[in-house]
């Protein structure tokens, strides 16, 4: 199982902690590969983005209207966090009570 996000973002710690996985995939210094975004954006498309992040605000109304897969390379810190893909492929974002426990039944 990998959890891609952001090392300093308290969903993704907690996330890591209820999974017992040793690290988070950084974002931020490591680029998501481009197989694994297209899939998240393919399964849960526009919501892939985080509109309510500070990136998100801080970017141009030009900006905003980039395709979703053109702002996450050039900005990786607007995806809704964590991204996690599980040994059988299978993709989940953010992290909530929910997720845990269907990320929980698939172990």
């Amino acid at each position: 199982m990998e959890i891609y996000g952001l090392k300093n973002c308290d969903k993704c710690r907690t996330a890591r902690k209820a999974l017992n996985l040793s690290n988070i995939i950084d974002i931020s210094k490591e680029p998501i590969p481009q197989e694994l975004l297209q899939a998240a954006f393919s399964t849960f498309g526009e919501n892939l983005i985080n509109r309510s992040s500070t990136t998100w605000r801080g970017l141009s109304g030009i900006e905003k209207d980039a395709a979703p897969l053109v702002l996450l390379k050039k900005y990786p810190k607007l995806m809704k966090r964590p991204l996690i893909k599980t040994a059988e492929g299978q993709l989940f974002i953010g992290w909530s009570e929910d997720i845990k426990l269907a990320v929980n039944s698939l172990n």
